[in-house]
């Protein structure tokens, strides 16, 4: 049968009896399609019908009501419990340097520890700046896969001392070595950020918990559930690694060098599935930047293209929440698809993009959720996507909702961060 579509959050057709979209979807929840034809109607949840069925017409409404509504149901059945306790944290600048990158940037190397005094539990944040910066600048915040040394050839780098994927590269026996130096420095672009006069802030996301089925044994989920009054259980690696990244804001907002009011956070795959949680979770990230992030990130779920959430969750079961895993083989009965996790960002500024290469993650899945978020942000006088159809290679679409399709393959680029850093400084250089 061949599929029509139109921009709509209604695509089913109500004839198909319920029970016929279940077999198919149980036959499709373990098997990936990237064939628009194959794809079968789909019915989407309106962001704007409250629990009672009204519809949300307002900004405040949708802060004091509907956002609290929709941002629970993330909870509850995707991505875990979100935890709120404060603990007490230390700051300790294990280095500096202030010829950084030839002279470009100072170098600042931060250990933010969770667990004052004992000092056991802790992350390691690389910053850079512009060393020609007359006062607090804006900041990228995101994690990187495999060690803050691996971003730039800077010798000066803190190689970094956790269990680091056995697949990257210089990794030798689970542990960083010296030849893995500069490895992803591609995906960083640190000259480029810095040219355009903002800095950069990262960490290694296995320093909140190592990215394996077991990695919560050893992760802030166990080292840390007291603390933060929450099970393990309760919540996923996402979920933790989301958390991580709030506690990265908590150190920029202290810093001076810093302008706390500008921070955009970036994330790609699964690192932008944690940041859009982030993003959701602490609104004191200015620019929310999505690269690529798939199932479980900006791809709606119910759409059959890709990878899907039984897929996912049986080859990263530690990523979700345990409830997201009811939904392997029936995403019609999730009450949320992810264009309303994108909603959850408004009315901050939101990029989404997508390459060619990456049909996995569903690039026409995240172009709609980018499209259909937009409906919120026009509660707050904000522009989305206008364009109804899928845009061509190389053609940004949006204000302040904005999406790309690139060429190439799933990666981060010298174009995505061209786009990213031209999207920042619409807002940061008026």
């Amino acid at each position: 049968m061949k599929t029509f579509y139109r921009l709509s959050l209604r695509v089913c057709i109500a004839f198909i009896p319920a029970a016929v979209f279940q077999n198919v979807a149980i036959a499709q929840s373990m098997v990936s399609n990237t064939s628009e034809e194959k794809v079968p109607p789909y019915t989407l949840p309106d962001p704007l019908i409250a629990q009672d069925g009204k519809k949300v017409t307002s900004a405040a409404e949708w802060n004091t009501h509907q956002r609290p509504y929709i941002y629970h149901l993330f909870e509850e059945n995707v991505y875990g419990r979100f935890p709120l306790t404060k603990i007490p944290v230390q700051y300790e600048i294990k280095e500096t340097g202030k010829q950084a990158l030839n002279g470009l940037a100072t170098r600042k190397q931060v250990r933010i520890y969770f667990d004052a005094p004992a000092r056991q539990v802790y992350m390691d944040l690389l910053v850079y700046l512009p060393a020609s910066a007359k006062g607090p600048v804006p900041v990228f915040a995101g994690y990187n896969f495999s060690g803050n040394h691996t971003i730039a050839r800077d010798p000066g780098i803190l190689l970094s001392e956790k269990w680091i994927d056995a697949r990257g590269k210089g990794v030798a026996n689970n542990r960083a070595t010296d030849s893995s130096r500069g490895a992803s420095e591609s995906q960083w672009q640190v000259q480029e950020i810095i040219s355009h006069g903002y800095g950069l802030a990262v960490a290694y996301y296995g320093d909140i918990e190592p990215d394996n089925p077991d990695g919560w044994k050893t992760g802030i989920r166990t080292m840390m559930a007291g603390a933060l009054q929450i099970k393990p259980e309760e919540w996923g690696a996402i979920g933790a690694w989301a958390w991580g990244l709030a506690r990265i804001m908590d150190y920029l907002q202290q810093d001076a060098a810093i302008d706390a009011k500008k921070v955009a956070l970036i994330g790609h795959s699964r690192l932008g599935k944690a940041a859009l949680w982030a993003g959701a979770s602490d609104q004191r990230f200015a620019v929310i930047i999505s690269n690529e992030s798939g199932e479980g990130g900006a791809a709606l779920s119910k759409r059959w293209y890709g990878e899907t959430v039984g897929i996912i969750n049986q080859k990263f079961p530690h990523w979700f929440g345990a409830n997201y895993k009811k939904y392997n083989d029936n995403t019609a009965a999730l009450p949320v698809d992810q264009h309303m996790l994108l909603s959850l960002m408004a009315p901050r500024p939101l990029y989404v993009a997508s390459a060619e290469g990456d049909q996995w993650s569903d690039p026409k899945g995240e172009f709609l959720a980018a499209k259909y978020a937009g409906a919120v942000y026009a509660l707050f006088h904000k522009k989305g996507i206008d364009e109804d159809s899928m845009p061509g290679l190389h053609q940004p679409v949006g204000n302040t909702i904005r999406y790309h399709y690139r060429a190439g393959k799933h990666d981060v680029t010298l174009y995505d961060w061209q786009q990213y850093l031209g999207f920042a400084d619409r807002w940061w250089k008026q």
